[in-house]
């Protein structure tokens, strides 16, 4: 019974991230060709509209939407519409865990994170991977932190939370991983790990 049922869960383990890959590009897909194509529809002649133009034309709105965040006035207009929302009890919750899956996702890890580190837990042999999210304390009060002091973010495996600590700067010792590769080990409790090759 063990037998098969790891066998069950080994087959389950190699499904299911394509699936949920897979079913998520589905929804996506069938939401833009539902909201988009709907529009287009009522917009265009018949002979015009083909199925996957609602598709198409969400990609073109992203890129687009893209395109326009590089003007400054756009992108001022975005910020000041995000401090808003921010500004909202519960949407500034939503909003901002968003914000932040989406740009890890998207490879903006670079701008939240400034590098991979190991923090020496005192008294032990204990170390855990941790990211420098701030090495500049000035404006902030003076017992958060100094010259020395760096805050680190430890977050806890399968992103169930985390910790964001004031070190002192002889506690942590640079890790020789990618900012992704880090994430991923953190996050995975170690299961997931790799180096680049440079």
């Amino acid at each position: 019974m063990r037998r098969i049922s790891r066998t069950f869960l080994t087959g389950l383990a190699a499904i299911l991230p394509a699936a949920i890959t897979l079913a998520l590009l589905w929804w996506l897909g069938s939401t833009a060709e539902e909201v988009l194509g709907g529009l287009l529809q009522a917009i265009l002649p018949d002979l015009l509209y083909f199925p996957g133009m609602g598709i198409l034309a969400g990609i073109g709105l992203l890129f687009g939407v893209g395109v326009l965040l590089q003007a400054y006035v756009v992108r001022w207009l975005f910020d000041w519409l995000e401090g808003l929302m921010q500004r909202i009890p519960v949407v500034k919750t939503i909003h901002g865990t968003v914000r932040d899956v989406t740009r890890l996702v998207s490879g903006d890890i670079h701008e939240q994170f400034g590098q991979a580190v190991l923090v020496q837990l005192p008294g032990t042999d204990f170390k855990l991977v941790g990211f420098v999210t701030r090495e500049d304390f000035a404006g902030l009060p003076d017992n958060l932190g100094g010259p020395d002091t760096v805050a680190v973010y430890m977050p806890m495996s399968y992103q169930i939370g985390g910790y964001t600590l004031m070190l002192p700067r002889e506690r942590i010792e640079p890790l020789d991983l990618s900012l992704e590769d880090a994430m991923r080990y953190a996050l995975t409790a170690g299961v997931s790990a790799r180096q680049e090759k440079t």
